[in-house]
C-alpha cells in the first residue's frame, strides 16, 4: 500500500491491534493502515455500535448531550473564519451542529452514511441530508461557501481524494473546517513506547481510524488538494472518550494507573501547541 497523500511505499512501523497495522509513510509522515479492513469488514465493525446509536439518537440521554456539547465546539470554530454561506456537513450524524448552523444564519445542509443517522437529522431537525460520501454530494461544482468534516477525515479510504472533491464543491474563496485527533499531540507521542509494551492505546487505535493525521500531515494534504491552510487550533480530546469514565477507571486499577499517568499530558497538550485533537481551517484561492 503507498501512501495516500505522497505516493511512497516505504512505512515504518508504529502499532499493532487487532491485527492491524498501524504505519507511518517515510515520505511525508502520514500514519495509516497498512492492512485496511475491506468494506464488508468496515460495515460489521460499525454495527457493531449499534447501542451508541440507539444512545444517539434520544434526545433524553447523556450520548446526545454529550454531542450536542460537541457540535457547539465545531460552530464556535467555525465562525472563527466564515460568517455566513452554503455550508455542507460532510459526515453530519443526526444532525446537531447542521442544526445549530442553521440556526446561525448559515444555508446548512448534510450529508452522512448512516441511513438511521440521516432520517434522524431530517425528521428531528427538519435538516435537508442527503446520504452517502462526499463524492454522493447533490451539490454542483463551484456551489457552496463552506464544507465541514468533523472527525471524517480519518475515517475514509482515499482522503486526499474527498479533500479534492471538496474544493471542486466549493466556490472561490470558499472555507473547509475539519477536526480530527492529532498524532502528533503530547499524549499519543509519549504513551505510545508504553503502548507497545502494554499493547494497549487509547489513543484512536487501529481499525476504526484508517488514518493518523498531524497538524503538519493534514496541512500538507490540504495543500495538495489545492487549499492554502488559514488557522490550526489545538485541543483535548474528552477525557472520559480517552481514559474511560471514572465509575469504570475504579473498578480497574491498571488501567486507572494509566490515566493517571497520561491523563495530565493530555491536558497539558493544548497549552503546548501539541493536543490530541486538531481544527484545521483552509480556504480555496478567491
Amino acid at each position: 500500500m503507498t501512501c495516500n497523500n505522497c505516493g511512497t511505499a516505504g512505512a515504518a512501523h508504529l502499532f499493532r491491534a487487532k491485527g492491524y497495522d498501524l504505519v507511518r509513510c517515510t515520505g511525508c509522515g502520514l500514519a495509516y493502515i497498512a492492512n485496511p479492513p475491506g468494506a464488508e469488514e468496515l460495515k460489521v465493525l460499525y454495527s457493531a455500535g449499534a447501542s451508541y446509536h440507539a444512545a444517539l439518537c434520544d434526545p433524553a440521554s447523556e450520548t446526545f448531550a454529550t454531542q450536542d456539547r460537541i457540535a457547539v465546539r465545531h460552530l464556535a470554530e467555525t465562525l472563527r473564519g466564515v460568517k455566513r454561506g452554503r455550508l455542507l456537513d460532510v459526515g453530519c450524524s443526526i444532525g446537531q451542529f447542521a442544526a445549530r448552523a442553521k440556526a446561525a444564519g448559515f444555508s446548512a445542509t448534510g450529508l452522512e452514511m448512516n441511513e438511521a443517522s440521516a432520517a434522524f437529522a431530517r425528521s428531528h431537525f427538519g435538516l435537508e441530508v442527503a446520504e452517502g460520501t462526499i463524492h454522493d454530494a447533490p451539490q454542483e461544482a463551484g456551489s457552496l461557501d463552506v464544507v465541514t468534516m468533523f472527525d471524517v477525515i480519518e475515517h475514509v479510504p482515499d482522503p486526499l481524494g474527498d479533500l479534492r472533491k471538496a474544493f471542486d464543491l466549493l466556490a472561490p474563496g470558499g472555507t473547509i473546517v475539519l477536526s480530527t485527533p492529532n498524532i502528533d499531540g503530547l499524549f499519543p507521542k509519549l504513551s505510545l513506547p508504553l503502548a507497545k509494551k502494554l499493547d494497549y492505546w487509547p489513543h484512536p487505535e487501529p481499525p476504526y481510524h484508517l488514518y493518523q493525521f498531524s497538524a503538519k500531515t493534514l496541512g500538507a494534504m490540504l495543500k495538495k488538494a489545492g487549499f492554502a491552510v488559514a488557522e490550526t487550533r489545538h485541543f483535548a480530546i474528552d477525557l472520559a472518550y480517552t481514559f474511560g469514565q471514572v465509575q469504570t477507571l475504579l473498578k480497574m486499577p491498571k488501567r486507572l494507573a494509566y490515566a493517571g499517568l497520561f491523563a495530565p499530558l493530555a491536558a497539558v497538550g493544548p497549552l503546548l501547541g501539541q493536543g490530541d485533537w486538531i481544527y484545521v481551517t483552509a480556504r480555496k484561492a478567491g
